[in-house]
Formats: structure tokens, sequence, C-alpha cells
């Protein structure tokens, strides 16, 4: 018996060095972080169609672009600011980016407008407006704010003051080549694969994107008061297509960023 017994140490040795080889080869391989933000939630339902809330369609939205990442790019890992119909106060959206040390914040939003004829996808990234239009879909998303008890002094924001914009825009990102060339592939697929009218790319006052460290962009995928886009939004066919764009802008950046 004692023959036999006395191999083992050895033969355990062997096999907690293949053991911790093992781990290590199959170890998560991921080198590139992106934080998907499904706008609003919870209480704060966003802006609203006659058929379609904001808030459950920039979460569909989100859901089916993080699955794409998943499914196709083994190498991503993706964050979601939120999953489900909760509400996620402006500055941890952006501090959950800022945690998991993401190389690209994407934030997810529908628009509104007073004029029902207008539609089209626009994307946003952070800097001064350039015309009234841009400003008033910032004070919009930044109302947000105002649903959270203390926002007076956690963010010394007014989302609808013109002053806090004003100090806003001294601030310059480091990340803000990255972030429109990003935003400028979105609008390419909107255009092109998509057939969405294409809106731009835009700069405004966005809390959301304001003191993220990486490159950041907001997309307004659709107006949920123009009656046709609204009722194409809301479908699940829809919201794939819309989706899948987002993806192929993403996988393009992504490789386009590791490569150099």
């Amino acid at each position: 018996m004692n023959k036999f017994l006395k191999p083992l140490p050895y033969l355990f040795c062997i096999a907690l060095l293949g053991l911790m080889f093992f781990s290590f080869t199959t170890k998560n391989t991921t080198n590139f972080t992106v934080v998907i933000d499904a706008g609003h939630g919870g209480k704060d339902p966003g802006c609203l169609g006659s058929k379609a809330k904001e808030k459950d369609v920039a979460l569909a939205v989100a859901l089916k672009v993080g699955g794409y990442i998943k499914e196709n790019l083994k190498d991503v890992k993706v964050v979601y600011t939120r999953s489900t119909d909760v509400f996620v106060e402006l500055d941890e959206r952006t501090a959950i980016a800022n945690r998991n040390k993401a190389d690209l914040f994407i934030s997810i939003h529908c628009n509104s407008a007073k004029n029902k004829n207008v539609l089209g996808a626009e994307t946003y990234t952070i800097g001064m407006h350039k015309t009234d239009g841009n400003l008033t879909v910032a004070m919009r998303e930044n109302a947000v704010i105002l649903e959270e008890k203390n926002h007076k002094e956690k963010y010394k924001f007014d989302p609808y003051s013109i002053i806090s914009y004003i100090k806003m825009s001294n601030f310059q990102s480091a990340n803000q080549t990255k972030s429109i060339d990003f935003a400028t592939k979105v609008q390419r697929q909107f255009e092109k694969r998509v057939n969405r009218q294409n809106r731009g790319v835009k700069q405004s006052g966005f809390l959301v994107l304001w003191k993220t460290t990486m490159p950041a962009a907001l997309i307004e995928i659709g107006f949920l008061t123009n009656l046709k886009e609204q009722n194409y939004l809301k479908t699940d066919n829809g919201q794939s297509y819309i989706a899948s764009g987002i993806y192929r802008a993403f996988k393009e950046y992504k490789n386009e960023v590791l490569a150099k």
C-alpha cells in the first residue's frame, strides 16, 4: 500500500500545476470594455409618444446592442448601466463607466419635438451647442436630475440655466476626437444600412457625458413624437435594425482603436 501512496504528492503537484495553467489559458481575454446606458427608467419615463415611452424603447435597443456584441465580439466586455426598468441617477451612470475603466460609453435615447413632422436620428458628443435646438435637447435630457432629491448639492448645475452651459463649455474633453469618430460611424450606419434620416453629429452639454473619462456619445435614435417613426421604434424589428446599426459602428470603431 505504501509504495502506491508515496507518488501521490507528486501527482497532486502536477495536477495542481495543470489546473493553474488551464485557468490561466481559459481566463477571459477581453481587451475592450463598453458601457451601454439606456436613458431614463423607473419613475422617469423620458419623452412620451402616443404609444411608447422613451425609457422602454431605449432599454430594448440597449439590450439588443449589448446582445449583438456579446454574441459576436468575444474580446469585449459589456456593462449596462441598467438592464431593467429602474431609475439610475445621472452621475451614477457616468460613475459606472469610470469604475469599469470603459473604453467607450454609449448612451441611448429617443427624441421629441413640438413639430410632429420632425424625424431622424442624431448623435451627440460633449461640447458647446451651436444651435438652440441642440441646447433644447440637452436641457430636456439633463432635466432628469430634478428627480434626484439632492441634485442641487450634488451637481451644482441648473439644467435650464444658460449660465450652466456656458460654464460647461469651458470643459474640453481629451477624448473629443474619438467621440466624434464613433458618433460619425453611428450616423453613417443609420443612413446607409438602416435607412434612417441622418440628422448628423452634434455637440451639446449633456451631464451624462460631461465627466466620463473615455470617449462617449449620446444617440437619439428617433422621434417618438413623429407617429411613423414611433411605430417603427416600438417594434422588435425596428429596434433590431437600430441596434444593428449601433453594433456595426461599434465594431468598426473598436477594430480601428485596437489596430493602432
